[in-house]
């Protein structure tokens, strides 16, 4: 309740929502408004320029007034009629116009035997956004675990609270706290993207990324719990803060190892596939695959699965380290002395 009333996590979180909203929204505006190169035609040119429907067309009545708007750069290149094959003469400033050169060639037909479905930029824009949001929700609310842990520690308030709360009980409050703060943030930009895409009109799109969204929140959800217990666990092997950075550092690498895989290889079926069924990596990898369309209807369930037991797994192992390591003081506790030692 402290976190979620802080100014700062309130502020992060109402400008997070903003830059996706915007996001959205730009990108809509840029979709439906494409801008047209800009030329200046002359003659019967003009009549051939606008059937490419390729450019946004000025009429002038000589070569002077079309090379006065090339010169003042209120076109990109002016076109006239010529005599040559291509019946046609192109006029550029400092360089060939590349982008109005292509737009006028003849293209002979191509026949794509394996089409991708999607557009790459479209994949590698949803690549990143699952990475970075993962990725900065886990380090943030992960290490946010980290330093209560050791605070408590340096300032000896652990020893009060044990002897109230039982340890796996305030282990418990912190995975839970904090989890239901980074789920509901994860919620939330999920559920505001999907708002704004249905404000912006972009229904395809929503049907295209809706049922990868939802899994990512899913996923996260699980995901998020076992790196939390990794992050109190290890935390509880050192009594200062000025430490922390040297036993955390592992788990931030299992948080950031997934997030440069999936903008790396966003299109690699193999990686991805293994990423799927990797617990640290599953959050990012499987909505992916099912965004692509790459993922059976009955591997997103196998693939949570795992990461359940994996979850499990952790709590019981991270549970252990943290009650032996939360009233070891000085010097960094060894993680084989937290597995077996008790006190």
């Amino acid at each position: 309740m402290t976190k979620l009333r802080s100014k700062s996590f309130v502020i992060s979180t109402a400008i997070t929502l903003i830059v996706i909203l915007a996001s959205v929204v730009i990108g809509s505006l840029v979709s439906a408004n494409p801008t047209l190169p800009k030329v200046a035609a002359v003659g019967s040119a003009v009549s051939l320029v606008e059937k490419t429907e390729a450019f946004e067309v000025t009429e002038v009545a000589n070569r002077e007034e079309a090379e006065a708007l090339v010169r003042s750069e209120d076109v990109e290149a002016a076109i006239l009629p010529d005599d040559s094959a291509t019946g046609l003469l192109v006029i550029g400033l400092d360089d060939a116009p590349s982008g109005v050169l292509a737009a006028l060639s003849v293209s002979p037909t191509v026949d794509i035997l394996e089409p991708d479905s999607q557009n790459k930029g479209l994949i590698y824009l949803v690549a990143f956004g699952f990475g970075i949001v993962f990725f900065m929700s886990a380090i943030t609310f992960g290490m946010t675990i980290a330093q209560s842990v050791v605070e408590e520690k340096q300032t000896r308030i652990v020893e009060i609270l044990m002897s109230t709360v039982p340890v796996r009980v305030l282990l418990a409050g912190k995975i839970l706290g904090n989890s239901l703060l980074a789920f509901g943030q994860i919620a939330l930009i999920a559920l505001l993207s999907g708002v704004g895409l249905l404000a912006t009109g972009q229904n395809i799109l929503l049907a295209d990324i809706g049922p990868s969204l939802i899994w990512f929140t899913v996923f996260f959800a699980f995901g998020f719990v076992l790196l939390a217990a990794l992050f109190a666990a290890t935390a509880a092997l050192v009594s200062r803060q000025e430490d922390m950075g040297s036993v955390t550092t592992p788990i931030m690498m299992l948080v950031m190892i997934p997030y440069f895989l999936v903008i790396f290889f966003n299109d690699n079926a193999f990686v991805l596939a293994i990423m799927s069924y990797v617990p640290f990596s599953a959050p990012v990898g499987m909505p992916m695959r099912v965004f692509l369309g790459t993922a059976e209807w009955w591997e997103p369930f196998v693939s949570l699965v795992v990461l359940l037991a994996s979850t499990a797994f952790f709590i019981v192992v991270g549970s252990r380290i943290y009650a032996n390591g939360l009233l070891k003081m000085g010097a960094p506790m060894k993680l084989k002395d937290a597995l077996v030692k008790r006190g």
